[in-house]
């Protein structure tokens, strides 16, 4: 009997099992795979292939969205299938793996992965595997709970396999809009001019001559793990608040403050979260990620719209939202991140950026992605994209770590992801600092007073006072402008 999630009845026979599926993958192969901030990535064929791997190794690159969930990251990099990584990755096992040089990891914006693969500079996927919801009667692939770079696997690879979750409710389908752009140079505008525009299809569509096998999997996505907000996240968000409220009393921003986007993680998950106690209404996010805070703000009526090419939510709020995904389904649209971070679109729309840094400087460069200037940390992911061309690119972080051994800002930071070109807004629980229209000098009296924690604010200033003496357009002292971070390599604190 034809299994009512396979409608397109060319495909009806495909069925397979995970391990027949495992061994469609070839040595040195590049693999494209769905997934997006541990959603929506294929589960039953990588952990097949993992158990493959023990008793035949094997190595491919491993191209996705953006980090996987279910642990597939360590499970694959335990297994020795990893290679080459790309383009962004969350997972401790494989973070050390990284940094030991055993897999080499490509750190991409997200926006350009698909597009340096259509322009060739990225080898194309061999073979695509990517999470559905259903497989529709005229031959489109719906995807689950992430879109991320899956449309173009699937039009890149030579072989598709294609995971369908049955633990992921049918409704799904129409949530998404699937929009990929035109070749270069002719290529045509995106025609997305509002935050609910809905510019493509409601699914994948594919070459059912691709297709070498449908695996079942009844395996949900890992709830999100971000904590709680926190008083130094509430401060933050106190801090953009109040700024917001100023910028629209000046008329430099709309009331409901135009199209917000906030980068993964617990601050800036936490920092939206705040907004639900302020003065602004009918939000709309423009975005990559929906974490729970866009749907607190969605059920306390803050937040009217939202736009991402992936959800990622906790146990609790996942419940509350797919248990009922009829309520939120005219809420909310998934796109590629082609889409969801293409700058053309991000500049038109006039977009807040909110993303979250390892640290910054006094003239504002920010550090994303690299502790101590060479281990890599996670990845630059989306925070480039919508910076460099965000109408307010702000960038939070508390202004000490490590319970005070680390201050989060030092005279120069030790790798830069975001020049101080690209930053506006620079906000600790301290303070925030409006860097807009400031020549280096100002930019640091700023950054100084007003995100500093005070056990390093002498010490900063001190540093700053002397580099001025020495002169410069952007003083330093090139022999102290690390120091902060060689004092904590080498004595466990940056405190002198």
């Amino acid at each position: 009997m034809p299994h009512p999630r396979i409608r397109f009845a060319q495909l009806q026979d495909k069925v397979i099992s995970a391990e027949q599926a495992a061994m469609c993958v070839k040595d040195q192969m590049v693999v494209g795979m769905s997934g997006f901030t541990r959603a929506g990535e294929a589960k039953a064929i990588p952990l097949a292939l993992v158990a493959r791997a023990t008793k035949a190794p094997l190595k491919i690159t491993l191209v996705t969205g953006a980090s996987l969930g279910n642990d597939l990251d360590k499970k694959l990099t335990e297994s020795g299938v990893l290679a080459r990584r790309m383009p962004f990755q969350v997972d401790n096992t494989l973070r050390k793996a990284i940094n030991q040089g055993e897999v080499m990891f490509i750190d991409q914006h997200l926006s350009e992965t698909v597009e340096q693969m259509r322009n060739l500079t990225l080898k194309k996927p061999d073979l695509a595997i990517i999470e559905a919801v259903t497989i529709t009667e005229d031959g489109l692939i719906i995807p689950t709970t992430s879109v991320g770079n899956s449309a173009s696997f699937i039009e890149f690879a030579d072989q598709i396999l294609i995971e369908i979750n049955t633990s992921v409710s049918t409704a799904l389908e129409g949530l998404h809009d699937i929009y990929i752009p035109t070749a270069r140079p002719q290529r045509e505008p995106i025609p997305l001019t509002h935050v609910k525009d809905r510019i493509g299809t409601r699914g994948i569509a594919f070459d059912a001559n691709k297709v070498i096998g449908i695996v079942f999997n009844d395996t949900p996505d890992s709830a999100s793990n971000i904590t709680e907000p926190d008083l130094d996240t509430q401060a933050i968000a106190d801090h953009l608040i109040h700024f917001f409220e100023d910028e629209v009393k000046q008329a430099r921003l709309p009331a409901n403050l135009g199209p917000i986007q906030a980068g993964i993680g617990s601050i800036a998950n936490a920092v939206l979260s705040g907004f639900k106690t302020s003065p602004f209404n009918n939000l709309v996010m423009y975005s990559e990620v929906l974490q729970d805070s866009a749907f607190e703000l969605i059920d306390a009526g803050k937040m009217s719209f939202a736009s991402a090419s992936s959800v990622t939510l906790s146990k609790a709020c996942g419940q509350r939202v797919f248990g009922n995904i009829e309520h939120y389904k005219d809420k909310f649209v998934l796109r590629p991140q082609e889409i969801s971070n293409h700058p053309e679109v991000i500049r038109r729309l006039g977009i807040i950026s909110i993303n979250t840094a390892l640290e910054f400087d006094i003239y504002g460069n920010v550090n994303s992605t690299h502790v101590s200037g060479s281990k890599m940390m996670n990845g630059i992911g989306g925070s480039g994209d919508f910076a460099r061309n965000a109408h307010l690119a702000i960038f939070v972080t508390k202004s000490i770590a490590k319970n005070g051994l680390i201050s989060s800002v030092v005279p120069m930071v030790s790798h830069v992801d975001h020049t101080e070109h690209d930053t506006d807004i620079l906000v600790t629980e301290q303070g925030l600092a409006d860097l807009r229209g400031l020549a280096p000098r100002e930019r640091a009296i700023q950054v100084i007073q007003h995100c500093v924690h005070p056990d390093y604010k002498e010490a900063i200033l001190d540093y700053f006072h002397r580099a001025c003496a020495k002169g410069g357009h952007t003083p330093h002292l090139l022999q102290e402008a690390i120091a902060w971070h060689t004092n904590f390599e080498t004595y466990g604190t940056m405190k002198p």
